[in-house]
């Protein structure tokens, strides 16, 4: 499907194996992100669901954060899954301040409480697949707010789960950790 496309997915901590396997499915090259030199040669970069917090302090401790911000600001296709969407949110609800802070949407940290709050839905997202497909939630996060350039892709009872700006993709779920390949779909025709 990609060509000689290469998506590197960050590799510091989180589902980077899962969505690894997703790129491997669909006939796309991934490579693991894992330092400034690993982000040579990507046409787009996927940041994992893990845990935003220990994510954005390594990409400061390794110093990747502006790196990538400023790849990603002059037009490197970036999504992120969860923790992920935390780190492109420009602003963390009760902190006013990101990670990445490249995609103009303020994100409430573990918006559906703790692990018990997990759970999975099937939705239609009319842009992704015309089918429904499995939304895993796992103490996800959700969009409280969007910038005019943002595309609400995806809510649920209310909140925004899913969101496209320019060339940056977010979404509060984990499509690596379903069968349903859509997404990662949707991501490589961004970037084609």
């Amino acid at each position: 499907m990609g060509g000689n496309m290469v998506i590197g997915v960050l590799a510091l901590q989180g589902a980077f194996r899962e969505h690894m396997k997703c790129l491997e499915n669909i006939g796309v090259q991934g490579k693991l992100i894992k330092s400034n030199e690993d982000l040579e040669g990507i046409d787009g970069i996927i940041f994992p669901g893990g845990e935003s917090t220990a994510m954005g302090r390594i990409l400061v401790d390794f110093n990747m954060k502006e790196t990538i911000s400023n790849k990603i600001k002059r037009g490197l296709p970036a999504w992120g899954t969860c923790a992920g969407m935390i780190l492109l949110a420009k602003k963390i609800n009760r902190t006013n301040k990101g990670h990445l802070e490249v995609m103009d949407i303020d994100v409430k940290r573990n918006a559906y409480g703790r692990q018990l709050g997990s759970f999975s839905t099937k939705e239609i997202i009319p842009l992704v697949s015309k089918d429904p497909i499995e939304l895993v939630f796992i103490r996800a996060p959700y969009i409280t707010k969007v910038g005019k350039n943002v595309e609400i892709l995806c809510e649920i009872d209310g909140n925004i789960v899913a969101a496209k700006e320019e060339n940056m993709l977010a979404t509060s779920f984990h499509p690596e950790l379903t069968e349903y390949e859509d997404f990662h779909r949707y991501f490589i025709e961004m970037i084609k």
